[in-house]
C-alpha cells in the first residue's frame, strides 16, 4: 500500500512539471510567436550551458530565423522564462526610446544588501538610476574626458615599452591590450598605479580577470539570477565574490580616505566621484580642492561612490581591450586599411606638434569609422537587455507584453543584416562615411545602446580606443601570422564578446622618419 502511494505522488509529479514545463513552452506559440526549437528544459541556450557556442553565435542564430520567416519579432526561452525579441527597426526604437517608460530597466540582477558594488548604475532601476544618472551625466561630459586624456596618453609609455620587447614572435596582442587598459581604468578610476603591463601577474590584473572568468556553475548562477532574481534574493545569492568585493571596496576607501585627508588632487574620474560624494556636484576648475567642498543634499555615499568605480572599471577595461583585439585583427586581414588610417594618424599628429593630444584624437575621423565598424561586426554586447515595467502595446502588432516580460534587443543581429550593411561580413569602414550615416537608420547601429539608457561612458571608451589605436598603429604594423586565429571563434565563457583563446598577430616596427 506505501509503494502504491509513492508511486502515485512521484508519477502525480511528474504529470505536473510535465504540463507546467509544456505550458512555459507553448507561451509564444499561444501569442502566434515563432520561437526556436527547444530540445531540452535549457530552453533556446542548451548550446550556450554547454559551452558548444557564444551568446552572439546563438542570438545571430536566432536574429536570422526570424528575418527569413519575415517576422517582425519572436519569442525566445532562456530554460522555461520566455523572452520577447523584436528585430523590426521600428518596434526596437520604440522599446529603447520612443515609449521608454514601459522600459525603464535592463532587467539586471541586484542585490544591494550582500552585493554593493554591483548597485550601480547599469544595474539600478526606476527613481534610484534616474537620480544616479542625472548625477553621473556631467562626469562623462566632452570637457571632462579632455581633463582625463592626459592620464590614458600617460599609460602608453608601458605599451611601448612592452610592445618592443615582443617583436622577435607572434605577439597575443589580446593580453597585452586587457593589461593596458588595466593600467588605464586603474589609473582614472582608482587613482593607483597598476603597472600591469609591467607586471602581468599583479594583484589588480588578476582581480580583473576573476571578474569575467565563468566557469559552468558560475554561468548557471548568473542564468537563475537572470531569470529567477526574487528566489536567488531571498537565498541571498551574490553574483560578485566576497574577495572581490573586499578588494575593490578597501582600495576605494583607502584612495578617498587619503585623497580627502592630503587634499589630493587628480584629473580623474575618482576626483569627479569624490566631488559628488561631498558637495552632490562637480566644482569648477579653478575650485577644485578639497577644501572648497561643502555640505548639499545631493551627495552620493561611499558606497555608492565604490559602486561607480567598479562598473567604470569592469565595463571599462574590458569592452575597449576587445574592441582594440577584433581592431587589430581586421586590420591585419586588410592592410590597405591599416595603411590608410596610418596615413591618417600620421597626418593628423603632424598638424599637433607629433603629440597625441585632444583634439588631435577627436580629429582623427577614418580612424573613429574603423573602431565603428569594428563594433559593427564585434560588439562588445551582442545583445540588449529591457524589462517591461508597465503593460504595452507592440506598436503596429497584435501582441501585448505583460508587465515583467524580459526583452531582448540581437544587437549582433541587426549589425550583421544584409538589409542594412550589404555584404556584411566585410570589414569596410567607408560604411561609416557621414554620407552613409545619413541614410541609415540610426537605430541599425547601436553598440552602446540607444536612448536614455544609453551607455554613459561611450565617450570615454571611444577615447581611450582611439589612443590605444593611434600609439600603435603609428608605431607599428600589424600582420596575420601562423598562430593567428582561423576561423575566428568567439568565447562561450564570457558574456562580454571577445576572441576564444589568444590572439596572435606578427607586429614589426615601423622606422622613424
Amino acid at each position: 500500500m506505501y509503494l502504491s502511494t509513492t508511486v502515485i505522488f512521484l508519477a502525480t509529479a511528474v504529470v505536473l512539471i510535465w504540463a507546467w514545463m509544456k505550458s512555459k513552452y507553448t507561451y509564444w506559440k499561444r501569442l502566434g510567436l515563432i520561437t526556436p526549437p527547444c530540445t531540452s528544459w535549457l530552453g533556446n541556450v542548451e548550446k550556450v550551458v554547454l559551452r558548444q557556442e557564444s551568446f552572439a553565435d546563438n542570438h545571430l542564430a536566432v536574429y536570422n530565423l526570424f528575418k527569413s520567416q519575415g517576422v517582425n519579432h519572436g519569442g525566445y526561452y532562456i530554460m522555461w522564462t520566455p523572452i520577447y525579441v523584436p528585430i523590426n527597426i521600428n518596434i526596437i526604437k520604440s522599446i529603447m526610446q520612443n515609449d521608454f517608460e514601459h522600459f525603464t530597466d535592463r532587467g539586471l540582477y541586484l542585490n544591494e544588501k550582500s552585493d554593493p558594488l554591483n548597485s550601480h548604475l547599469i544595474n539600478l532601476t526606476g527613481k534610484k538610476w534616474k537620480l544616479l544618472r542625472s548625477k553621473l551625466s556631467p562626469t562623462f561630459t566632452s570637457g571632462k574626458m579632455k581633463m582625463m586624456h592626459q592620464t590614458i596618453v600617460d599609460c602608453t609609455t608601458g605599451l611601448y615599452q612592452v610592445m618592443d620587447k615582443v617583436l622577435e614572435e607572434p605577439v597575443d596582442i589580446k593580453d597585452i591590450l586587457a593589461r593596458f587598459t588595466t593600467d588605464i581604468i586603474g589609473s582614472c578610476a582608482f587613482g593607483i598605479s597598476c603597472n600591469s603591463l609591467e607586471n602581468p601577474n599583479c594583484e589588480f590584473r588578476e582581480k580583473g580577470k576573476d571578474i569575467f572568468q565563468m566557469g559552468a556553475a558560475e554561468f548557471i548562477k548568473q542564468t537563475l539570477c537572470f531569470i529567477a532574481p526574487d528566489v536567488m534574493k531571498f537565498f541571498n545569492t551574490r553574483l560578485l565574490s566576497k574577495e572581490l568585493n573586499d578588494f575593490f571596496t578597501k582600495i576605494v576607501t583607502e584612495t578617498v580616505e587619503f585623497r580627502e585627508k592630503n587634499n589630493v588632487v587628480r584629473r580623474d574620474f575618482m576626483h569627479l566621484l569624490i566631488q559628488l560624494k561631498n558637495k552632490g556636484k562637480l566644482v569648477d576648475e579653478e575650485k577644485l580642492s578639497v577644501e572648497n567642498i561643502t555640505e548639499t543634499e545631493n551627495k552620493i555615499t561611499l558606497e555608492e561612490l565604490a559602486a561607480q568605480a567598479f562598473i567604470f572599471f569592469e565595463a571599462g577595461f574590458e569592452t575597449s581591450s576587445t574592441t582594440m583585439t577584433f581592431c587589430l585583427y581586421e586590420l591585419a586581414k586588410s592592410k590597405n586599411i591599416q595603411e590608410r588610417v596610418r596615413k591618417e594618424i600620421k597626418k593628423v599628429l603632424s598638424r599637433h606638434d607629433g603629440k597625441m593630444t585632444y583634439d588631435a584624437i577627436m580629429d582623427m575621423q577614418y580612424l573613429e569609422q574603423v573602431i565603428n565598424e569594428t563594433l559593427r561586426l564585434h560588439p562588445s554586447l551582442p545583445d540588449l537587455n529591457r524589462i517591461c515595467t508597465k503593460t504595452y502595446k507592440v506598436p503596429g502588432e497584435d501582441l501585448v507584453l505583460e508587465k515583467g516580460m524580459r526583452v531582448m534587443i540581437p544587437v549582433i543581429g541587426i549589425h550583421r543584416d544584409p538589409e542594412y550593411y550589404p555584404d556584411p561580413d566585410k570589414f569596410d569602414p567607408d560604411r561609416f562615411s557621414e554620407e552613409n550615416k545619413k541614410n541609415r537608420n540610426p537605430f541599425t547601429f547601436i553598440p552602446f545602446g540607444e536612448g536614455p539608457r544609453i551607455c554613459i561612458g561611450a565617450r570615454f571608451g571611444m577615447m581611450q580606443t582611439k589612443v590605444g589605436l593611434t600609439a600603435l598603429l603609428v608605431n607599428y604594423e600589424f600582420d596575420i601570422s601562423e598562430k593567428t586565429p582561423n576561423p575566428l571563434l568567439y568565447n562561450p565563457d564570457s558574456f562580454i564578446l571577445s576572441t576564444k583563446g589568444e590572439m596572435f598577430l606578427n607586429v614589426k616596427r615601423i622606422p622613424a622618419v
